[in-house]
Order: structure tokens, then C-alpha cells, then sequence
């Protein structure tokens, strides 16, 4: 998010505690705050420190206990797939009883899915469409955005947690 408020999906391509670079589809002004949002870190800020062809570097400014949750994770995910650690869950994972649902892509199509498994903040999806990560979607009543693609489908984060009673009704397809 640049300081005029409005949002546009990005991809970190290189960071450290203490700053990052972004393939965005917008460029920005150095010195304009960028906040965003992260798979595995939440939020981040900072100020863009330079820009380059599809994208800019931004300067992360931090709490000191921030940058070393940063650090950490970082840490995690360049050691995870050598040492085989298992996947840093938020939350526990289920199969809905209606596991078939539709999801709305960002051109307006519709698709049926079925769900793989979800959990209060994300789903991973079996679909035949593979939208980019980043793609903000309908997933029955509710929004999400594409984090990655997976074998014969896509990884989804929702927009908040969610309550269990009412995620199942939010995912299901009317149809």
C-alpha cells in the first residue's frame, strides 16, 4: 500500500531485517512510506529508498524487536527445505463438509474448486485456473488473495481470521 492508500499486489524478490525489493506493478516515489503485508511476517513499513525497472527497495523501519522476528523467519525459510522443518502453521488445518465451491478471479470468471483443506486464515484450493500470486479472489462469500501455486492448484490467505462457526457457511458455493 503507497501513501495514497490504494493497493496493488506486489512480490518481494530479495530482503533482510533491514530492507527489501518489490516487483510491483506501480512504482512510487523514494521517500513515499509503503506498507505491506506479508506471507509468514504480517506487516512491514518503510520508505522507498530506490526504484528499478518493475519495482523499487524499500528502507523497513522497524521496532528492533520487529527486525528480529524478521531476521528469524528469514532464517527459517532459507534453512526449512535443507532441514526438512515442518511448515510454521498459525492455525489447524480441516476439510470442510461441502468441499466444493467457486472462486471469482479478479476478470470476473467464475470457477468451481474444491477445497483441499482450510484453516481460520487460508485454504489451499484444487483448480484447474492458476491465478498469479498476489491475485486478490472470491472464495465463495469471502475474499483472498493467491500466495502461491501448489500441485494442481493454489494457496489461498484470507482478508482476516476467521471465525470457524461461519467459515464454513463464508466458503461454500451457493450454487
Amino acid at each position: 500500500m503507497l501513501e495514497d492508500r490504494r493497493e496493488y499486489p506486489c512480490q518481494v524478490i530479495d530482503m533482510s531485517p533491514g530492507g527489501m525489493a518489490m516487483i510491483t506493478p506501480v512504482s512510487g516515489r523514494v521517500g513515499e512510506r509503503v506498507v505491506a503485508y506479508l506471507d509468514h511476517l504480517s506487516r512491514v513499513e518503510g520508505r522507498i529508498a530506490r526504484l528499478f525497472d518493475g519495482g523499487f527497495a524499500v528502507e523497513l523501519r522497524n521496532t528492533p524487536r520487529k527486525r528480529d522476528k524478521i531476521a528469524n523467519v528469514l532464517t527459517w525459510l532459507a534453512n526449512r527445505d535443507e532441514l526438512n522443518l515442518p511448515e510454521d502453521r498459525r492455525h489447524d488445518r480441516f476439510v470442510p463438509k461441502n468441499p466444493i465451491t467457486k472462486i471469482v478471479l479478479p476478470d470476473g470468471s467464475e470457477h468451481m474448486c474444491r477445497i483441499i483443506d482450510v484453516s481460520l486464515s487460508g485454504a489451499a484450493l484444487a483448480t484447474d485456473v492458476q491465478p498469479e500470486p498476489g491475485d486478490s479472489i472470491a472464495l465463495g462469500k469471502m475474499r483472498a488473495r493467491v500466495v502461491r501455486r501448489i500441485e494442481g492448484g493454489i494457496a489461498v490467505e484470507f482478508a482476516a481470521i476467521q471465525n470457524r462457526e461461519l467459515l464454513e457457511h463464508h466458503i461454500s458455493s451457493d450454487d
